[in-house]
């Protein structure tokens, strides 16, 4: 049946603190987020500027663990001012066969107006028994991550 692509980690709502012209290429982001969706150092990711509508590619860095840093670079940096809210995806190709028998998890941070944890939320493709479709599920965790940092 083929490859299809389903986003696998989202930062939605995240908010621009700096944009570096300077710095060559991509967007640096605090490793804290990435590590909650399961973003890598150097991944490809789509970007929208819901302040402009601007759309754009690059990779991920990873700055300062705590910080919030959401910083676009490069030519990144035309697209966006610091104060913009931006939608981050990545995505990953999978097995369509696959995905319908065994599923798929995507994780998702809707971040507050400091880039910090709002809500977190697990969204899954579960296989029907017939194995030809997959049921939407989307479940906030958030109580489980505030659960966790506190012990």
């Amino acid at each position: 049946m083929g490859t299809i692509k389903l986003m696998h980690a989202k930062l939605h709502r995240v908010q621009v603190t700096e944009a570096n012209i300077d710095y060559v290429g991509s967007i640096t982001i605090d490793p804290i987020l990435l590590d909650k969706v399961g973003m890598l150092p150097l991944e490809e990711v789509d970007i929208v500027n819901l302040n402009n509508g601007n759309r754009f590619s690059t990779y991920v860095i990873p700055g300062e663990a705590g910080k919030g840093e959401i910083c676009p670079n490069g030519g990144a940096a035309l697209l966006c001012q610091p104060g913009d809210l931006l939608i981050i995806y990545a995505y990953e190709n999978c097995d369509r066969q696959e995905v319908l028998q065994r599923g798929h998890t995507a994780r998702v941070i809707v971040a507050d107006e400091h880039n910090k944890i709002q809500d977190f939320l697990i969204q899954t493709l579960v296989p029907c028994e017939d194995g030809k479709k997959v049921e939407f599920n989307n479940t906030s965790m958030i109580d489980t991550i505030l659960e966790s940092s506190q012990t």
